[in-house]
């Protein structure tokens, strides 16, 4: 299991790509919006990190209801696995709870989210590597 990426969750995608780009200097990868999760989202990083900064394209959308609960910040860490359901039966033998059965993500990859409430107050994305 490798760090992935992290997710922050912005009000708007303008703003922090001038500090994430023009501040911290991370090169943006690309803008893209996915259309049934009602969010738009920028990858930037460098050769050892990547971000998803995610903008909510409603208040009513779970990144939008983060936003007006908690404010912008860390929305969840992505880990990324060989075996996507391996690993869910090895996490949830450890007590994790899983939100949802796995679903696509972002690039098409198959993902998989444990809820906060069994991982100390943080979402954690697993994502399957591609491939397998």
């Amino acid at each position: 299991m490798e760090l992935d990426h992290i997710g922050i969750a912005v009000e708007d995608i303008e703003t922090a790509l001038r500090l994430y780009c023009d501040g911290l200097g991370l090169e943006l990868d690309r803008v893209f919006e996915l259309a049934d999760d009602r969010m738009k989202i920028a990858v930037v990083g460098s050769d050892r990190v990547q971000i998803e900064l995610i903008e909510p394209l409603g208040e009513d959308t779970p990144v939008g209801k983060f936003l007006k609960k908690r404010g912008g910040g860390i929305h969840h860490i992505c880990f990324s696995v060989v075996r996507l359901e391996e690993a869910i039966r090895e996490l949830e033998g450890k007590g994790f709870s899983l939100i949802a059965p796995p679903r696509r993500g972002a690039r098409g990859e198959r993902v998989a989210f444990f809820h906060p409430r069994s991982t100390m107050g943080v979402l954690i994305e697993l994502s399957e590597e591609e491939g397998e």
